[in-house]
């Protein structure tokens, strides 16, 4: 087990080299900063000396080098808009990220599992097919078409819900719906694959000649051995909800990593880019990480070499 561990830390480690050198050239690939950063009347001996200042005058390869080497001594280095650190600046919109991210996983939960195990318990039932309908249309409606109809609905409309920022439990609703919406469909279309696979083996059928109770086959065996894929697209849609909660976090103004870099983007503050990537990178590597340490409790048949 250890070894095992030891060769994913290994190999996310890869990973997420691989993350800072696509980044890296993508990012500049987008423009010159210096358009943004100083006005259009700037001489060229100004622009110069600006761009000395910021180490953009060295070779590409250099300049990741020396990334590299910062990040590698914890300097993630100085945002150009803000003059601030960059990794100050990301860190400080996480917490708001990961509240948006957990809220939205968790009414994800909620609503996915019982209409999967419902759907395979009923298969072909009309429970089934409505809950099916639901999952297909979740995971076809755009999340900004999804955002701005529930903010005319509920905020413009009906005026319930504030339509953005950050505040109480009614603040989050209408983002972590738009957020949850897709992967609620997709969870639920697993579980209900998962389980369906599971209820046809003999050890329940065994088990219900015994004479349990139908929920106690359904949630402690049947479940329990359909954890597994459940598991991973769960976390798969965590991971892509904590990195793709731009669109969402956007349109709702919600003050958050994604907004952040979106922002960086549209100013072309390099460093600020870069960090949110990696440090939403690291976090998803972890994910994955934690999730196949969990697989061999889950199930002991499971062996790694």
């Amino acid at each position: 087990m250890q070894r095992y561990i030891i060769k994913r830390i290994f190999q996310s480690l890869i990973v997420i080299l691989g993350i800072t050198v696509i980044v890296f050239i993508i990012v500049h690939l987008t423009g010159d900063p210096l358009d943004l950063l100083l006005p259009p009347e700037a001489g060229l001996e100004e622009r110069e000396i600006f761009r000395h200042e910021l180490g953009l005058d060295k070779p590409l390869y250099v300049q990741y080098f020396e990334f590299l080497k910062n990040i590698s001594q914890g300097d993630f280095g100085q945002s150009f808009r803000h003059q601030t650190s960059a990794f100050s600046l990301v860190i400080g919109a996480l917490p708001a990220t990961i509240e948006l991210t957990a809220a939205a996983m968790i009414l994800s939960i909620i609503i996915a599992l019982p209409i999967g195990i419902l759907s395979a318990i009923r298969p072909r039932s009309f429970l089934d097919r409505l809950g099916m309908t639901f999952a297909l249309i979740g995971q076809s409606i755009p999340v900004y078409w999804a955002g701005l109809m529930l903010i005319l609905l509920f905020a413009v409309t009906l005026g319930w819900l504030p339509s953005g920022g950050r505040g109480g439990i009614s603040n989050i609703i209408l983002p972590a719906i738009t957020l949850g919406l897709f992967s609620t469909a997709a969870i639920a279309r697993f579980t209900r694959s998962s389980m369906l696979d599971v209820l046809d083996e003999d050890y329940i059928r065994t088990a219900r000649i015994k004479g349990l109770s139908e929920h106690i086959v359904i949630l402690k065996h049947a479940l329990k051995n359909a954890a597994i894929p459940i598991l991973t697209i769960t976390s798969l849609q965590f991971g892509r909800m904590l990195s793709g909660a731009v669109i969402t976090e956007t349109i709702f103004s919600w003050p958050g990593v994604g907004r952040i870099a979106v922002q960086a983007i549209y100013n072309r503050d390099f460093p600020v880019v870069q960090t949110a990537v990696l440090v939403t990178s690291v976090i998803f590597v972890i994910i994955n990480l934690l999730v196949d340490i969990m697989y061999m409790y889950l199930d002991p048949r499971i062996k790694y070499d």
